[in-house]
């Protein structure tokens, strides 16, 4: 089994931004939002979906900056007032498991190698495969329907 880590963003970068009135946040390319169901919100910093009721932001994050063709953005929800999701280890968050996922894995370089679209409750067993190639030193999972990011596994190093 290949080791792996997932981390949520900080939620500093975005807490500035629910000051924001509606207005400053549409000029900016983002939307409040209110989740209306438990599922359909995953937020990025703490890697759970958002409590119907609870307050987003839903905004474009450059999830894959690099130098090349493969440099990305795109949508992610952050709750609000969200705490940072403790480092997970060689294990997935259960926003992956109920989704329709592309997995992206990408070289140290950024440039990606492979691509899948899968059912969520079959990332583990793929994840493991983008890792066979050596290469792969990291993955983005996105909804594939929606697009959203919703988190980048890092290959650990190996323990010896």
């Amino acid at each position: 089994m290949h080791a792996y880590r997932i981390d949520g963003l900080a939620p500093e970068t975005f807490a500035p931004l629910f000051a924001l009135d509606d207005a400053a946040l549409r000029a900016h390319g983002m939307r409040r939002v209110v989740a209306d169901s438990p599922t359909g919100y995953p937020c990025r910093v703490s890697l759970a979906e958002a409590a119907p009721g609870e307050r987003l932001l839903l905004l474009t994050f450059a999830h894959h900056d690099c130098d090349g063709p493969y440099r990305a953005s795109g949508p992610i929800f952050v709750r609000e007032d969200a705490m940072r999701a403790p480092t997970l280890r060689n294990r997935l968050p259960s926003i992956l498991g109920t989704r329709h996922l592309s997995l992206r894995a990408y070289d140290a370089d950024g440039w990606m190698l492979q691509a899948r679209a899968l059912e969520g409750r079959d990332a583990e067993a793929a994840m493991q495969e983008l890792f066979d190639d050596p290469r792969t030193a990291r993955i983005h999972a996105h909804n594939a329907r929606y697009g959203c990011f919703l988190c980048a596994i890092d290959r650990e190093p190996a323990q010896g």
